[in-house]
């Protein structure tokens, strides 16, 4: 598909996608929304990716929603702002189940609906000067479609702050909340991007999206009986997997296993 929001390229084993109007400071509209979940697909039916980047280019990651984009949904009937309201939450939906890894790469501020592309991917890395908000308060709205992802990122406590208040904070805030992982200098930020690349794509492709799983389906649950024998059939699923086979011999014969060679 010939994008018209962002970039995709594809090396080996990592895609990047580039959010590309920095005119616009790539804020979200419907195009955005389908263009993106299309670029998750593309990449997907690629074999050998390993991990995917989420960059963009110019001073912002992503400033919300894109003002045209709120201005035509001002005047849609009750049932036209339903529907158009679950584009969102099933973009953030793709990112976040995508079987692959995805790393934000925040090179500038985020705002609003940007937030949740940040809390919606796993590992998340920020520039020093990099702000956050989620200002939707500020203009009547309220953060509803990203909330899941932001609360689950930064906690309940944080959120019942910067929900309520709209207030900007800086990325060693948020890197204090948990809603981003390292905060670098800007000359830094390929440099660690890169560091996490190399560990994900050192480890098994199939344990990496097995992890991401795991971690959608235990997270929040109590610690039973029922939680313990599904985590117990899942470990050994695995562990009879060619990928866990091949893992333990190179393991035991202190050598690197195919997937990492």
């Amino acid at each position: 598909m010939e994008f018209t929001t962002l970039e995709l390229t594809i090396d080996d084993a990592v895609a990047r996608i580039w959010l590309n109007r920095p005119e616009m400071r790539n804020a979200i509209d419907e195009v955005f929304i389908r263009e993106l979940c299309v670029a998750f697909a593309e990449i997907e039916a690629v074999p050998g990716v390993r991990a995917v980047v989420l960059g963009a280019r110019g001073p912002s990651l992503c400033a919300g929603a894109n003002l045209n984009w709120m201005r035509r949904a001002a005047e849609f009937t009750p049932e036209q702002n339903l529907q158009d309201a679950a584009g969102l939450p099933r973009m953030l939906r793709t990112l976040s189940e995508s079987r692959l890894p995805v790393i934000a790469r925040i090179q500038g501020d985020v705002y609003a609906g940007g937030v949740g592309l940040v809390a919606a991917a796993d590992v998340a890395i920020a520039v020093e000067g990099a702000h956050f908000c989620l200002s939707e308060v500020k203009i009547g709205l309220i953060p509803a479609t990203i909330s899941p992802y932001v609360i689950r990122a930064m906690g309940a406590r944080a959120a019942q702050r910067y929900f309520l208040t709209g207030e900007r904070f800086p990325a060693d805030e948020a890197r204090r909340m948990g809603l981003v992982h390292e905060v670098v200098t800007a000359d830094a930020l390929d440099l660690k991007v890169d560091e996490v690349l190399k560990n994900i794509v050192a480890a098994g492709p199939s344990a990496v999206g097995e992890c991401k799983q795991l971690l959608r389906d235990v997270t929040g649950r109590p610690i039973d009986s029922a939680l313990s024998d599904e985590t117990v059939r899942r470990i050994a699923a695995i562990r009879a997997s060619d990928e866990g086979q091949e893992g333990l011999r190179a393991f035991l014969e202190k050598r690197k296993p195919v997937w990492a060679a």
